[in-house]
């Protein structure tokens, strides 16, 4: 049998925080599944500058006057050309990173800049904004950590508090529909959770490396235990033996194409006239990738990296990243969508279960058990998490403050009351 006290006090925290994540939850559940439709809503929108018909025997221009016409389009330096896949394409070239992210379409035959699209051009942007930060700037973006972390401690509470010691196996597997309104949602949440108990603790563990707090705190275990990218993958510090004229861009694009990496394959643009061409493919398994670099000037191999050069802490920091976005195929995709919908009904479940079951006119908090003290395994597991959710760990000792602040008032006020009488 459980322990009784330790349920009822789980509960009522369980219920407390539960209550207070819940439309955050719902916010980050419904954008979630919205910007799973990411890429197809970029693809259509870029389709009519991409994708142009053009026929294996249209005369265009070099790579490199195509190049030339992409310079001074934008105003920070270009750093990235895509090779084309398909012959019928247009010519793209990028400029920033991530969110800064800028694309220059150019015309391969009329040389014609066709457009440029940021990030920021289209509504799944606000998606984004608001699953990450919630429209909140760098505050937004720690409430959403705090809230990811608190999720972490209710998964976990929520199995120890559900777990079926009265119902047995069955429990595990019905939802009982014909036992009233209460029941059936609180079945629906209760049911639900357990099985999507360890793919919404993973589905986290791939949102959490995004973080300000625990996301700094990562990347610097990263460079502590130097398991993150080796230290020349992006070409710093690695230098071309500077000659009369760099290689073209259509004579780089043939060395890359050489190379026989699959996937998406694009080119890193020399920053200076010392540093470097750099190939890398953009493909999923992620054990496929492969990042390398060429003198600008004879195309000489100066540097080559593989997956397995990667640290452990960032393979696998990429994997669940990867995982979280659903990029590793269809399979994936639909796997995020359902966290994403069960996530939903998840919610829903647990605020009908509870309007169905709150007295009137009151907010119906589960009671604190009398005389119950919390163990000492229990105290470390705190401290565990604490530490590895500096946000989480934060709220605990803020919450630990403000409840013997009470608890000094309420004893104060008990001490004036007996003096009066």
């Amino acid at each position: 049998m459980k322990n009784r006290k330790l349920h009822a006090w789980l509960w009522r925290w369980h219920f407390i925080a539960g209550m207070v994540s819940l439309p955050f939850v719902l916010v980050l559940a419904i954008t979630g599944g919205l910007y799973l439709f990411h890429p197809k809503v970029v693809e259509t929108k870029t389709e009519p500058w991409r994708e142009l018909g053009l026929t294996d025997e249209a005369q265009r221009l070099t790579y490199q006057e195509q190049w030339n016409r992409a310079k001074g389009v934008l105003k920070k330096p270009l750093s990235q050309f895509q090779i084309p896949e398909k012959s019928s394409e247009s010519t793209q070239f990028t400029a920033g990173r991530f969110s800064h992210k800028t694309t220059v379409y150019i015309h391969p035959v009329t040389g014609a800049v066709l457009a440029t699209f940021s990030p920021k051009d289209s509504w799944m942007y606000t998606v984004r904004k608001l699953h990450g930060e919630l429209l909140g700037g760098k505050v937004g973006t720690k409430l959403v950590e705090l809230v990811a972390c608190w999720m972490v401690v209710l998964i976990l509470s929520g199995l120890y508090i559900w777990w079926p010691f009265e119902r047995g196996a069955q429990g595990v597997f019905t939802i009982r529909w014909r036992q009233g309104k209460r029941i059936f949602f609180r079945d629906i949440h209760a049911v639900i959770g357990f099985w999507m108990s360890g793919l919404l603790l993973l589905t986290l563990a791939g949102g959490l490396p995004w973080t300000d707090v625990f996301g700094a705190g990562f990347k610097k275990v990263q460079k502590w235990t130097d398991t993150g990218y080796p230290k020349g993958w992006n070409g710093r510090g690695l230098t071309s033996i500077v000659q009369d004229k760099p290689l073209t861009l259509d004579a780089m694009v043939a060395i890359a194409k050489a190379q026989g990496l699959p996937g998406t394959v694009s080119v890193g643009l020399p920053k200076g006239t010392k540093s470097s061409f750099s190939v890398s493919n953009k493909t999923f398994p992620l054990s496929e990738q492969k990042m390398l670099h060429f003198d600008q000037y004879s195309g000489a191999l100066i540097q080559e990296y593989a997956w397995s050069d990667v640290g452990v802490l960032m393979r696998g920091r990429m994997w669940v990243m990867a995982f979280h976005q659903g990029q590793f195929g269809a399979w994936n995709w639909w796997l995020m969508q359902g966290v994403a919908i069960f996530l939903t009904l998840m919610s829903v479940g647990a605020i009908v279960s509870y309007l169905k079951r709150k007295p009137t006119k009151k907010l119906g908090v589960p009671k604190q058990p009398k005389k119950f003290k919390v163990g000492v395994g229990f105290v470390v597991l705190l401290l565990v998490l604490g530490c590895l959710l500096p946000l989480f760990g934060a709220s605990i000792v803020l919450l630990f403050i403000v409840d013997v602040l009470r608890k000094r008032k309420t004893k104060a006020g008990e001490t004036t009351l007996v003096r009066s009488l």
